[in-house]
């Protein structure tokens, strides 16, 4: 297959999967489960296939549409689009099997406008990370926004409508009111939007106007949830927990650091920006982020928002090692988007098969629920060890790189914050992992109930099987992290 057509091809096989999933939905939940598993598979197949070219050295591309002479909707295919792409696709089959018994198993309503609402997200997921222009990626970043509303949304109770509103609100105003200024600024002073090696800024922008721009793109992210516009994030953990998995780990928040590491690299340029001081402090308040959400985490008692204050700091590890502005520290911002997809996703996946199981979502209620529920808490013992940073865990291989980065650029605010963050990282999961395994449970519902469905576990246990082989086979991984820094003078 040509790689042009299959660019296109990949974002609309999820466009094409999604009214299948709604008109099948009425007639058999089977059937529409089954269009969903095997529209994933085939998005796998397109979107993995053009991994050989991409490795070659080729960098398909497709032009869409020109919507006005300059402003274009066209896609390109770089090492860092396709981690993100590889990423989104394996996942979505992982989460639509999670997805299956956790629906089923919490009988909960609306499952068909669920699963169409989910394609549509990971097509436009698939269109961010394609995207050859900021005109394009902002299309997709909006789409995406819109797309995952109705999911956060999903339960449709009173707070469940406020904290989707709160979600929309705090995307839509930073998108619109800074993002896009930032993307127009670009284009007037560029005269291009272009993605390019290098980036298109140097000798049209100087001085303090970097680091203003440098603002409006970082602040506009809303999805990358640097403090303070972060709000979102722990607001929608009212949403089912294949919903919160999918803003975790597959594709919001995804979004918003592979598109911050994408402006750095390919708009501003590394080199560009590591000579320009209006622009240092993005790691500053990188730094900051990391050590605020970890400090915050450590006093929370509820699962789920323990783990969204722990994906804010987690976050803010791609955006530091990429503002570190040094190869290895990319290519540790590049492989951290993987490590902390698997092991997040993890995580999340263990939280919604205890909540499926035993209705508990308090950290004070998994008094030795490991032997009730042994795989589901090794899973989550696994997912806790990668953002520690444990070997053998995914987590380790990037915070090395990052760590080595921030030796290399005699960064001491790096190296201080990524030990800090580490020692803060174990003293909130360590304590949850001796409760779960060494504590005894003498409530008279310690033995009511066992695993969840077999689908979420099975689903779990995968994730956490990848979180560890990423750790021992993690080179196609790093070549394209390495393609990215080569890719980058």
């Amino acid at each position: 297959m040509n790689a042009s057509n299959a660019i296109l091809i990949a974002i609309a096989l999820p466009c094409i999967g999604a009214p299948c999933i709604a008109l099948v939905g009425r007639i058999s939940a089977n059937l529409r489960e089954a269009v969903t598993l095997v529209t994933a598979i085939a998005l796998i197949w397109i979107v993995w296939g053009m991994l050989p070219e991409l490795l070659a050295g080729g960098r398909p591309s497709s032009l869409l549409a020109e919507v006005v002479p300059g402003i274009e909707i066209a896609f390109r295919v770089e090492p860092l689009g396709m981690l993100f792409a590889m990423l989104a696709s394996g996942l979505w089959l992982i989460n639509s099997i999670y997805s299956i018994g956790y629906m089923r198993g919490n009988r909960e309503p609306d499952q068909t406008r669920f699963y169409f609402f989910f394609a549509i997200a990971i097509a436009s997921t698939i269109g961010v990370a394609f995207s050859a222009n900021l005109f394009t990626l902002f299309l997709f970043y909006e789409l995406l926004t819109l797309s995952t509303y109705p999911l956060v949304a999903h339960k449709r109770n009173a707070k469940t409508m406020r904290s989707a509103r709160v979600y929309l609100g705090i995307l839509l105003t930073t998108s619109i009111g800074l993002l896009l200024p930032a993307i127009i600024w670009t284009y007037r002073v560029a005269g291009s939007g272009d993605f390019t090696p290098g980036g298109v800024l140097q000798g049209k922008l100087e001085g303090p106007a970097i680091g203003l721009l440098l603002g409006l793109f970082i602040f506009g992210i809303g999805k990358a949830a640097i403090m303070p516009v972060h709000r979102w994030l722990p607001a929608v953990m009212v949403a089912p927990t294949p919903v919160s998995a999918l803003l975790h780990a597959v594709a919001v928040v995804k979004a918003g650091v592979f598109t911050i590491t994408k402006i750095i690299i390919y708009i501003f340029g590394i080199d560009f920006l590591a000579a320009e001081p209006s622009g240092a402090w993005l790691l500053y308040i990188a730094a900051f982020t990391i050590i605020a959400a970890s400090v915050v985490a450590l006093r929370q008692q509820n699962l789920k928002r323990l783990l969204a204050y722990s994906t804010i700091a987690q976050l803010s590890y791609v955006v530091m090692a990429t503002a570190i502005l040094k190869p290895l520290a990319v290519m540790g911002a590049a492989t951290h988007m993987v490590s902390h997809a698997f092991g997040k996703i993890t995580l999340f996946f263990a939280v919604g098969a205890i909540y499926t199981a035993s209705k508990k979502t308090e950290i004070h209620e998994l008094r030795g629920i490991g032997r009730r529920m042994p795989w589901t808490m090794a899973a989550f013992t696994i997912g806790a060890f990668s953002m520690i940073g444990v070997p053998p865990t995914g987590g380790f291989v990037s915070k090395w790189y990052i760590f080595a980065g921030a030796i290399e650029a005699d960064n001491y605010v790096a190296i201080a914050t990524i030990i800090l963050s580490t020692v803060l990282n174990a003293a909130y999961f360590l304590p949850i992992l001796f409760l779960v395994w060494f504590a005894h449970d003498e409530s008279p519902t310690a033995k009511e109930h066992g695993e969840a469905p077999f689908a979420a576990v099975l689903a779990l246990t995968i994730t956490a099987g990848l979180t560890l082989a990423l750790f021992f086979f993690n080179g196609p991984v790093l070549e394209l992290a390495a393609q990215l820094v080569r890719s980058s003078p």
